[in-house]
């Protein structure tokens, strides 16, 4: 292994062969901030991919809310949403019953 002499960018110290200053404990070895920033990119990643997995919509979001007037309204646009669904899916098996004959 070669000998490394990095000057550290916080204190001015000349240090051999450290990934960590010895006098202000900076960290100054390139490599490791390399694989500290891809460790904290890919957590990123990862924390980007469970919220858009668990990424709720508003009413899920109102009815989970601790104002009670919220839960209110998030039951109700769950309640209208869910009516207006079944009433569109009763309109399209009925049309597609009268088009079969």
């Amino acid at each position: 292994m070669s000998t490394r002499i990095v000057k550290c960018p916080n204190c001015g110290v000349f240090n051999t062969n450290r990934e960590y200053c010895k006098n202000c404990n900076t960290l100054i070895s390139d490599e490791k901030k390399r694989e500290i920033k891809a460790a904290e990119v890919k957590q990123e990643q990862i924390d980007e991919a469970i919220e858009e997995l668990e990424n709720p919509n508003l009413a899920e979001r109102l009815k989970k809310s601790n104002n009670v007037f919220y839960r209110i309204i998030g039951w109700l646009i769950y309640s209208v949403v869910t009516v207006v669904s079944a009433i569109g899916a009763g309109l399209a098996w009925l049309i597609a019953m009268v088009a079969a004959g």
